[in-house]
């Protein structure tokens, strides 16, 4: 597949386009970025998908995208647990989701340490993210798309889910098929 902004978005991103996952983030360092995030924001906005860029690289001026389906999202940052683990990570804890994307992208560009909570914000198992953190990376039960610190059954069942669907786009958008033809409800 040529890399494209939209070949890369449909092979980073095809669980999130087909409705399986909640979000997804790339690397972009083709150039134009904000303008090509500004058109896909318009494009996907009507399927419930927003698009941004969450950081830029001062000195290469790679970005990091992040594609995600806001109401999703923001259902995942209201839970209980996990506004409670963002708050022990210094977020502010009456924030809607679009601000706590805004602190996310700050951590992202300010902090020296890798923001690892990041993993909340693209959909994977708060018992994940926490074993990381705790870990060091370290003691997993499996790893794929992530590393899993729970039921290894399950999170391979999730990776192959995640692993079908981009083959699935993949396939479908080196026949023609347009991106907004991908989105799943």
């Amino acid at each position: 597949m040529e890399r494209t902004f939209e070949a890369t978005l449909v092979e980073q991103c095809a669980p999130t386009l087909e409705g399986i996952k909640p979000a997804s983030l790339f690397r972009w360092q083709g150039g134009c970025a904000q303008a090509l995030v500004s058109r896909w924001a318009g494009e996907l906005a009507p399927f419930g998908i927003a698009v941004r860029i969450l950081k830029v690289c001062p000195r290469t001026g790679a970005c990091l995208i992040y594609l995600y389906r806001r109401a999703w999202l923001h259902r995942i940052l209201r839970q209980p647990a996990n506004q409670a683990f963002l708050r022990r990570m210094g977020y502010t804890s009456q924030a809607d989701g679009e601000m706590l994307l805004e602190q996310l992208s700050d951590r992202l560009c300010l902090e020296q340490e890798f923001p690892h909570e990041i993993g909340v914000f693209l959909g994977y198992p708060l018992e994940d993210v926490v074993g990381f953190i705790r870990n060091g990376g370290r003691n997993y039960t499996c790893s794929g798309c992530w590393k899993a610190y729970g039921d290894p059954t399950a999170a391979q069942r999730r990776f192959e889910e995640y692993r079908q669907s981009t083959v699935r786009c993949k396939e479908r958008f080196l026949q023609g098929v347009e991106i907004p033809e991908l989105i799943s409800a």
